[in-house]
């Protein structure tokens, strides 16, 4: 199915949009492994697991809460561990499965790489956005998120 070009309207709101997918996770990446010594991924991880029930994640659920794959969430879990930011344990409803757990040092780590978070997305969004403008972005950047989810993820987001 051919459809036509983007719009000169759509082309304005493509192109920025596409620069910022590109740039932000590195300059998120950047400052998190200066600042704290874990990258973006292993943030968005350590995130997850700190807002999931009782702290653990099946691996599974974990891969959809990061959008990453089954193996490059394991591998991501695998170094955590080595690291000692994680623990994985059996699932005590499938052996065959592990979770995913938060250790102390990965709360600590977590604790001290948040305020940092906070302050690069205030300054590489909310400081170039009026708060109308925030109210207004939010809903719309909700369901363009929720169109890329795949059915039926229990651990995606709603809108």
């Amino acid at each position: 199915m051919t459809r036509t070009p983007l719009t000169s309207e759509e082309e304005a709101v493509w192109r920025p949009l596409a620069r910022i997918v590109t740039v932000l996770p590195r300059a998120l990446d950047d400052q998190f492994a200066h600042d704290n010594g874990v990258s973006l991924t292993d943030y968005t991880v350590l995130v997850s697991l700190s807002e999931a029930p009782e702290g653990r994640l099946r691996l599974t659920d974990l891969a959809q809460a990061t959008a990453l794959s089954l193996s490059r969430i394991s591998r991501v879990v695998e170094d955590l561990v080595r690291r000692r930011l994680v623990r994985k344990v059996k699932c005590p409803q499938d052996r065959r499965a592990a979770h995913a757990t938060l250790t102390e040092l990965g709360q600590a780590k977590l604790a001290a790489a948040y305020p940092g978070h906070l302050e690069r997305v205030r300054t590489f969004l909310f400081d170039h956005l009026s708060p109308e403008e925030v109210r207004a972005a939010g809903p719309i950047l909700a369901r363009l998120a929720a169109a890329l989810e795949p059915p039926d993820c229990p651990a995606c987001p709603e809108d």
